[in-house]
């Protein structure tokens, strides 16, 4: 699979491509993660890609004509244009699922106190967004959608049953997970995940990612417990 990240700050996306699993699935040919400065298709000396906006307001806004460049340089046949938003659609496991099943994924980072509305109406399939909250810019978001994604391919993960078991896979969080020590600071293991009995083990689990679930996102058991699909 592919992602091209468009960004004025490529530089904050770089670390996080490098690391662990997503560095180890570019070395593997699993994914294909190309970072693209939007200067690249802005015009004039000082390659300028914002502007004042029209109407008057603080900040500066992205220019249309240089993001539309930038999408039309990288944008396959087929692929998926996705714009990082704090106004688009909140980000779930089951879009990650979905958007799994592209071959490419174009990742337009926002910046400054916004984008050209026409970029959003007219060059782009979705907008994404990470949460309730404002960051400086587009790429953090960009780097946890491609995380998100990338995990979900075949042979990304070391064992491709841990995307199956984790938390939102079936709507719900995981269960809580332990290791060694058996005993620390008297803090013991429950004892059914030492019974080797794995049908005992399995009720425990879905009991306890229950039961967490309704603890601390009970939303998340409304929606399970009525079969209603995240999907439009």
């Amino acid at each position: 699979m592919r992602f091209d990240v468009l960004s004025l700050h490529p530089g904050m996306c770089e670390a996080p491509l490098r690391t662990s699993i997503l560095g180890r699935a570019q070395k593997d040919g699993h994914i294909t993660v190309n970072i693209h400065d939007l200067r690249d298709w802005a015009e004039g000396k000082h390659k300028q890609a914002d502007d004042t906006p029209f109407g008057g307001g603080a900040g500066m806004v992205m220019r249309v004509d240089v993001v539309d460049r930038g999408i039309q340089a990288v944008a396959q046949s087929g692929g998926r244009v996705l714009l990082m938003d704090p106004a688009g659609r909140p980000f779930t496991q089951a879009d990650a699922q979905r958007l799994a099943s592209e071959e490419q994924l174009v990742l337009v980072c926002g910046h400054y106190e916004g984008i050209d509305a026409r970029v959003r109406e007219h060059l782009i399939d979705e907008v994404i967004s990470i949460g309730d909250f404002v960051l400086t810019g587009g790429e953090l978001p960009a780097m946890v959608v491609i995380d998100a994604v990338a995990r979900l391919l075949p042979g990304v993960l070391g064992n491709e049953a841990s995307s199956q078991t984790e938390s939102f896979s079936d709507g719900l969080l995981e269960a809580p997970q332990y290791t060694r020590p058996r005993i620390y600071r008297n803090w013991a293991v429950p004892e059914v995940l030492l019974s080797g009995h794995h049908a005992r083990i399995d009720a425990w689990r879905a009991e306890e990612s229950r039961a967490l679930t309704a603890a601390v996102r009970p939303d998340l058991i409304n929606s399970a417990g009525t079969g209603e699909d995240e999907q439009d």
